[in-house]
C-alpha cells in the first residue's frame, strides 16, 4: 500500500512539474531577455539572450493598466515564442504585428479593453504610445487578418483563442488593434473642425 501511495505521489509530482515547466521557462526567459534588451539598447546591436538563441530582443511591450511589461523577440519561431512574444515583419509602411501564446505572455490580452493604453519601446529607446481601438476574434478558416488595409504604425497583438481552450491548434485568433496616440489625436482634431 505504501509503495502504491509513493508511486501515485511520484506520478502526481511529475505531472505537476511538467505542467509548471512552460510558465516557469517563460518567466525566467523574460529576465534573461531583459538583460539582452539592455545590451541591445546600450550597444545598438542584436544581443542574443543566451549563446544558442536563434532570436534576439527587438522591443519592449507594456500594458500600463495591467502592470505588464515584456520583451518582444524577432520572428515567430516556435522555439522563440516559448520565451516571449514575437514580431512579424510586415514592411516599413505596414502595421506592427506582435504574436504570442495565449497561455503565457499574451494571456493578458483578454483583460485589455478599447481605450486602454499600450506602449512599445524600440531599440532607439523611444516609446510609442498606442490606444486600443478594437478587439475582435477572427476565424482563420474563413478570414485572414488583412494587414494591407491598416494604416502604417497600427499595432496588432495576436494570440490564439479562446484563452482557456485545451486545443492549442484551434483556428480562432484574438486580435487587439491599437493606433498611435498622435494619429488618434490628429483624427479627433480634424473631426472637431
Amino acid at each position: 500500500m505504501s509503495r502504491l501511495l509513493l508511486l501515485l505521489f511520484g506520478c502526481s509530482a511529475t505531472v505537476l512539474m511538467f505542467g509548471l515547466w512552460i510558465p516557469f521557462k517563460a518567466l525566467v526567459a523574460q529576465e534573461l531577455l531583459a538583460l539582452a534588451w539592455a545590451e541591445t539598447q546600450a550597444r545598438q546591436v542584436q544581443a542574443r539572450p543566451w549563446p544558442w538563441a536563434d532570436t534576439w530582443p527587438v522591443a519592449r511591450l507594456e500594458m500600463p493598466e495591467l502592470d505588464v511589461s515584456m520583451i518582444v523577440l524577432d520572428g515567430l519561431h516556435g522555439e522563440s515564442l516559448a520565451f516571449g512574444p514575437g514580431r512579424v515583419v510586415a514592411g516599413a509602411d505596414g502595421p506592427v504585428i506582435l504574436a504570442g501564446h495565449r497561455d503565457t505572455h499574451f494571456s493578458h490580452l483578454q483583460h485589455l479593453a478599447p481605450g486602454n493604453p499600450v506602449r512599445l519601446q524600440g531599440q532607439d529607446q523611444r516609446w510609442q504610445d498606442y490606444r486600443v481601438t478594437s478587439i475582435r476574434v477572427v476565424d482563420s478558416r474563413k478570414e485572414l487578418i488583412n494587414t494591407h488595409t491598416l494604416a502604417a504604425g497600427t499595432l496588432l497583438l495576436v494570440t490564439c483563442y479562446p484563452f482557456d481552450s485545451l486545443d492549442a491548434r484551434g483556428p480562432l485568433r484574438y486580435v487587439v488593434e491599437a493606433h498611435p496616440v498622435y494619429a488618434l489625436e490628429q483624427k479627433d482634431t480634424v473631426a472637431a473642425l
